[in-house]
């Protein structure tokens, strides 16, 4: 591995993944979902699944979640309270989403009794030309950071079109709670301040990232004090007093691209003016009964899929809860996925005739299921460093009336392009930085493109119904977790906090869309409630096996019981934050 890979990997783990005080996540699961034949709980769980009738708020820092729940309890729907919970978030953990980014959404509307799916993610600069790039600037890849990695944010665009479709109420009291919050001050809590305790230097280098996200005397803020950000409150007032389109054709994006324009970027006004959303139909796959959901490219949701495809023709809980057996065949079915993901998954727009159908029918998992050796670890066709990052945060609403929301948003990297526009108070996403600097690749840059995106929310249906609404965060982990916690609920039996707790595994090293290609296999990193056993197991069949420091990605899922009539709420004791019900 590259010391690039290495050092980037450790930086993953301290900062996007979340190093905490947990000695060890479950390696056992309980046979029971329900948990009937064990009143006291499951000694192996951090804490008990939320129940409750009315409605679940389920997010990565409690105040966001309260919000939710209070927005329900005042007859907002879930839309409503999703979009005031993801204001808060970007108040409370700055680092890993907010305005400056973007948003994917499924949504299942209880009257229409159907899905509906919103990528808001945003595109290159027109001015973001290949030659301009290669040529001009001489760059073999996109740098990480900095002007050159932006696209346009598309976060405040999927507010936008979310409440036009599905909301009831006014932005103004959607947003109320996070001013307050970003005017008064919110407690910096334990993980989102690890994630804010080695920041300093990045935030010092714009007058805005010193001025909304560190102290007085430029210190970053400690666990436990009060933080506020009242340029982020102004923006917010200025958006309900102007309306969502004013981020688009208003001084916000004015602003912006003052600021492009002052440091070397490339945004110019019609990037903004011509931003828009698209609805898309989710895509699916079946799994043991259950209908499982993604949006489709430009995001990894079909990796997922791709991957259980592979794994339902096996005997996943005959092979017990992840034993040696499992995760290699696991891991061997991520490396198949990742390949594709590394050819095929592009801007539909731009990047016409990509086979999606294809790569997630049964038929073409039953040939890459042939591909996998039970003894010997597949070295197909290293990894990219960039898709070890991804700070995200993850939330999922369901209401008194069923209407459900699988919501991520992101600006990527741990505080994202490291560039705070004017007094605007949020940090700028750079996703651009995904593109390929390959002419020939599917996931090429070209001006008003939109890049290969990490970030993808998910759902799981039954007879027509949504069972499960839930998301991983976390790069490349994120397909990785979807299929593992769905894998822990339906053929493990865990309820949704048992599923999150369970410890998982990680696969790092595949090939990338943008543009490297494996040769070694890659490498498998274990959480530590995994046995050395399985470890050694796995060496033996050719893996390069170690246990990480840090935990892999985030969670958060409802689960819907119809039968009883109650919602089932689990919270990932990776992250800060809580399910709650009422």
């Amino acid at each position: 591995m590259k010391i690039r890979s290495i050092k980037t990997f450790l930086w993953c783990n301290i900062f996007c993944m979340s190093t905490i005080g947990y000695a060890y996540f479950a390696s056992e699961p309980n046979a029971s979902a329900a948990g009937a034949d064990r009143p006291f709980g499951n000694p192996k769980t951090t804490r008990s699944a939320v129940m409750a009738p009315h409605g679940i708020v389920a997010t990565s820092h409690t105040l966001a979640a309260q919000i939710g729940v209070d927005i329900l309890k005042r007859g907002g729907n879930a839309v409503d309270a999703a979009i005031a919970v993801n204001a808060a978030m970007g108040v409370m953990e700055p680092m890993s989403c907010g305005i400056g980014g973007d948003l994917f959404a499924i949504v299942w509307d209880a009257k229409a009794k159907r899905l509906y799916g919103l990528n808001a993610s945003g595109r290159s600069p027109q001015a973001a030309t290949l030659e301009h790039y290669t040529e001009t600037l001489g760059l073999e890849s996109i740098p990480e950071t900095g002007p050159l990695s932006w696209s346009v944010p598309g976060c405040v665009s999927g507010w936008q079109a979310l409440r036009e479709r599905f909301g009831t109420m006014p932005l103004s009291e959607l947003l109320e709670p996070s001013i307050t919050y970003a005017e008064n001050g919110f407690p910096v809590v334990q993980i989102i301040g690890g994630y804010w305790s080695g920041a300093g230097k990045l935030l010092s280098q714009t007058e805005g990232g010193k001025r909304s996200y560190l102290k007085s005397d430029g210190s970053v803020p400690l666990v436990g004090e009060l933080m506020k950000n009242a340029d982020l409150a102004r923006t917010y007032r200025n958006l309900v007093e102007h309306g969502e389109s004013y981020f688009y054709k208003g001084s916000i994006a004015e602003d912006i691209v003052a600021h492009s324009e002052s440091v070397g970027g490339l945004f110019a006004m019609c990037d903004f003016i011509n931003h828009d959303v698209s609805w898309v139909d989710p895509v699916s796959s079946s799994y043991r009964g259950f209908d499982v959901w993604e949006l489709p490219p430009n995001g990894q949701g079909i990796a997922a899929l791709q991957i259980l495809n592979v794994m339902e023709g096996y005997d996943v809980a005959g092979m017990g809860h992840n034993s040696a057996d499992f995760i290699h065949r696991f891991v061997e079915a991520k490396k198949l996925a990742f390949s594709d993901r590394a050819k095929f998954y592009a801007d539909p727009d731009v990047e016409k005739n990509l086979p999606i159908a294809e790569l997630i029918s049964k038929e073409y998992a039953d040939l890459q299921r042939a591909r996998i050796c039970d003894r010997a670890a597949l070295e197909v066709p290293a990894g990219d460093p960039k898709l070890m990052h991804g700070d995200t945060i993850y939330l999922t609403v369901v209401d008194k009336d069923r209407n459900a929301v699988s919501f991520i948003q992101s600006i990527y990297y741990g505080w994202g392009s490291g560039h705070v526009p004017g007094n605007l108070g949020f940090m700028l996403q750079n996703r651009g930085s995904l593109f390929a600097l390959d002419p020939n690749h599917h996931n090429r840059l070209e001006p008003g493109k939109r890049p290969f995106h990490t970030i993808i929310p998910g759902m799981v249906t039954q007879n027509d119904k949504p069972v499960y609404s839930f998301g991983v965060m976390g790069g490349d982990m994120q397909p990785q977790g979807h299929a593992q916690v769905l894998m822990n609920m339906i053929d493990h039996g865990m309820d949704p906090q048992e599923a999150g707790d369970a410890a998982r595994v990680r696969h790092a090293g595949s090939s990338t869309p943008t543009g490297d290609i494996m040769t070694d296999g890659g490498s498998v990193f274990l959480e530590s409630g995994i046995s050395e056993e399985v470890l050694k197991d796995l060496e033996s069949r050719g893996h390069s096996v170690k246990y990480s420091k840090g935990a892999f990605g985030g969670y958060q899922a409802i689960q819907i019981d119809w039968e009883n009539g109650l919602l089932i709420g689990g919270s990932d004791p990776r992250k800060d934050g809580a399910a709650i019900g009422f």
